[in-house]
């Protein structure tokens, strides 16, 4: 792909997807403090973020360009998993890594589908996705242990994020200078665990699911959010949960300005698509 005014265009779409991806957790977060706080917010998901900002001042336009950023986000994951493009690796931890951006790449696709159709008036579809696709998973054979795995998978994410939070470098990928990164890493570190604690507790839904063989035990980040909230003390867990997501959104504005993003241009891309097809042969 052609370098645009001395920038190459992949990473234009990587930077607006970062933008757009942390402008929602960012609601998410907002919404579930309030709720903490008894203020009148929602603990939803991201979902729920795009319906509050769609109530909001020139909402359709808003969500319109949410959806495109969460389109241009899951395109460049989808690159990321293909490419390499932060050099990972393929020992395997970094296929680990780059398989988790496939399956980002699959779900943000999927959430910007459903802003651009909020965006157009079409409404959502009615039901509950994860226990759509889950019901539809252990109707196959082999299903539920698929399922359990997939929850197990999600589990070692919510792990990953915690270790990140705690031993990892969050600003390693940031064009910033050390004091710089000095009062962004602990907003990374605080976003990372939150975000952490709620794959735990999502894989843990899947896990459950999976055992019961009962889709309706399937739960996303908003029934996470609802878990916390009731247990003792829960709206203080709930309050620092959820400002975690708002650090998380925060992050991720962040990365839109300074993260390093060696994009590759599109004819380099063709070629990795290529070898990596031929792989899997």
């Amino acid at each position: 792909m052609r370098r645009f005014g001395g920038r190459n265009t992949l990473e234009r779409l990587a930077r607006f997807g970062y933008g757009a991806r942390g402008f929602v957790y960012c609601v998410v977060g907002a919404l579930a403090v309030l709720a903490a706080l008894g203020a009148g917010g929602q603990t939803g998901d991201s979902k729920g973020a795009l319906r509050a900002v769609l109530g909001g001042p020139f909402g359709p336009v808003v969500v319109g360009a949410i959806a495109a950023g969460l389109l241009a986000f899951a395109l460049w994951r989808l690159v990321e998993g293909i490419t390499d493009a932060d050099r990972r690796g393929t020992g395997p931890k970094g296929l680990a890594v780059r398989g988790a951006h496939l399956v980002s790449a699959g779900i943000y696709a999927g959430l910007a589908l459903t802003a651009a159709s909020l965006s157009l008036g079409l409404g959502l579809k009615g039901g509950d996705g994860m226990q759509d696709w889950s019901a539809w998973l252990m109707a196959k054979p082999l299903g539920r242990w698929l399922l359990a795995l997939i929850g197990l998978c999600v589990i070692a994410g919510g792990f990953g994020f915690l270790g990140k939070a705690v031993a990892g470098d969050v600003t390693e990928r940031l064009a910033l200078s050390r004091n710089q990164c000095r009062w962004i890493r602990p907003v990374g570190r605080f976003g990372y665990a939150a975000r952490g604690i709620a794959f735990l507790i999502i894989g843990g839904f899947l896990v459950v699911a999976a055992w019961y063989q009962r889709s309706s035990e399937v739960r996303g980040l908003g029934e996470a959010f609802r878990l916390l909230r009731r247990q003792e003390y829960g709206w203080i867990l709930l309050a620092v949960v959820a400002a975690g997501h708002v650090a998380f959104g925060a992050f991720g504005l962040i990365q839109a300005r300074y993260r390093h993003i060696d994009a590759p241009d599109i004819d380099e891309t063709d070629d990795a698509a290529a070898r990596a097809f031929r792989a899997f042969r």
